[in-house]
């Protein structure tokens, strides 16, 4: 987002007086059992419904998205805020918790219209005598085989402990659904079985969907997605070699490559500037589509909270100075990411807001604010996962080459970095929070690097929180079983130590 374009927006909302705040979408239901998957038709049906659902507010366009970021040491709550995941800020995280219950359901939702899906799709297939459809029923199938990953992916990331090769066999994983119809499981299976599901998962997907139908900027699944989301996997479980190939096999395709922030893409904005504006880039492997019509939550409300009178911002959070600190005056991701706005609360509070997410600019034309469609899979995201597991293996040359690389697509001059075995860990870490602040990884990634934070308090900023200190494997790294899942009549789904 531009400052002219931030300035012009700013004062034409000045003159708005009646609308409203963008409401939050509700999935809904979208299988079809009253009719069951009777055609190519009905199944291209319950896959939209699994996107729909994938966009959600529980889930990538607010909650999931957000929720695991916020709780660590990247931004700090406001004065007068809203009061919106500020117990999540404040590591306040029960098992009732409101955030944490409806990403759980969410995504065991996209699971269950999965299982729907693949139960069905044999009957459908044996009954097509078309070599068209059945292919496209494949292609179906592949995506659907993905968002089940997916979902599971993203359960293990939240409510179970970093994966370690050593102790998986043993530690709790989530419980494992592979039917729609039928007894479910009512415990949770190891936390190896449940990686095993997902890397079982991504291998079916990548056997059927055709690597030569990928293009940049998808708003579906293709086989680019499986690979990256493998790659975040193998990073996940220390499979390093895996992580590597997986990510090459992007890095190295052609099809995609890395926004520039030194060429414009429009007038006045470049690539980089118009991945975010405009939610399109040769960067971006999978993103949710959005339309004037079909459409997530706001992502970018805590940040901004313009909605709330139309002329000032109140932001629910702010970046915390630790993390503008990390960026040097050549990095254009500063300027991408933040501007230094004047506050609508009494304490005025003018601060670099987090702009990443002030909208896309089609969707802000319709006085639709602060939503932006999820970016689930992007190139840079790629080299970061290659470079960290290059390091783990000794290959420090090969990881600073994926360092600089990065960098340089995003800096106005200069980007070289080097990173050797003292340093490492220290430097992707920076690296990860400059280029994927607010995407949702930072809490897995203090989590499985072993690592706690500390945070410093800011000025107008609330203090219960503001100083907060967490140690290296806190239980509440680990998000707990919700209760109503633990509680439930017949359950034995183990509860976590932060139940």
């Amino acid at each position: 987002m531009t400052r002219k374009t931030i300035k012009n927006i700013t004062l034409a909302l000045a003159a708005l007086l009646t609308f409203g705040s963008c409401l939050e979408k509700n999935p809904g239901d979208y299988l079809p059992v009253d009719k069951g998957m009777n055609s190519v038709t009905a199944a291209e049906e319950i896959v939209n419904g699994i996107y729909k659902t994938l966009m959600s507010g529980s889930l990538y366009s607010a909650n999931l998205t957000l929720c695991p970021d916020i709780q660590t040491d990247l931004v700090q709550a406001v004065k007068g805020n809203s009061n919106t995941y500020v117990n999540i800020w404040q590591w306040d995280i029960q098992a009732a918790n409101p955030y944490v219950e409806a990403v759980y359901s969410g995504l065991y939702t996209v699971i269950g219209q999965c299982n729907y899906f693949l139960e069905n799709v044999g009957t459908l297939k044996s009954s097509l005598t078309d070599d068209t459809k059945i292919l496209q029923l494949d292609a179906l199938t592949g995506e659907t085989y993905f968002c089940r990953a997916l979902a599971y992916s993203e359960l293990i990331k939240l409510f179970c402990k970093a994966y370690d090769p050593q102790t998986a066999g043993s530690e709790l994983g989530v419980v494992l659904a592979v039917t729609y119809s039928g007894e479910k499981p009512s415990k949770r299976a190891d936390l190896k079985s449940s990686y095993d599901l997902v890397l079982s998962d991504l291998a079916a997907a990548d056997a059927l969907l055709d690597p030569d139908n990928d293009v940049a900027n998808s708003v579906y699944v293709r086989n680019a997605a499986v690979h990256a989301l493998w790659a975040r996997t193998a990073l996940y479980m220390q499979d390093w070699d895996a992580a590597i190939e997986h990510s090459s096999k992007l890095i190295g395709s052609g099809v995609y490559s890395l926004a520039d922030a030194n060429s414009n893409y429009t007038s006045d904005q470049t690539f980089l500037e118009y991945l975010w504006s405009g939610d399109a880039s040769f960067e971006i492997i999978f993103k949710l589509g959005y339309t004037s019509t079909s459409y997530g939550a706001a992502t970018g409300s805590v940040f901004l909270n313009l909605t709330r009178d139309y002329y000032y911002y109140y932001p629910d959070f702010v970046p915390a100075q630790s993390v503008l600190n990390l960026y040097q005056s050549a990095d254009c991701r500063y300027d991408c990411y933040f501007r230094e706005l004047q506050t609508g609360y009494s304490h005025r509070l003018q601060w670099p807001l987090l702009v990443k997410y002030f909208g896309n600019e089609s969707l802000l034309s319709l006085n639709i604010y602060h939503v932006c469609m999820p970016k689930l899979f992007r190139l840079a995201e790629q080299y970061l996962i290659r470079a960290e597991a290059y390091c783990r293996k000794g290959e420090y040359s090969k990881a600073s080459a994926d360092l600089s690389t990065l960098r340089k697509s995003r800096f106005s001059s200069g980007g070289s970095i080097a990173v050797d075995q003292s340093n490492f860990l220290e430097v992707i870490s920076a690296e990860r929070v400059r280029e994927l602040y607010m995407e949702g990884f930072r809490l897995q990634d203090l989590k499985r690097w072993h690592l706690g934070f500390e945070r410093t308090p800011q000025t107008s900023c609330v203090s219960e929180g503001g100083s907060l200190k967490v140690e290296p494997d806190d239980p509440r790294f680990v998000w707990p079983i919700p209760r109503n899942e633990t509680e439930a009549p017949g359950s034995e789904i183990q509860p976590n130590e932060s139940n």
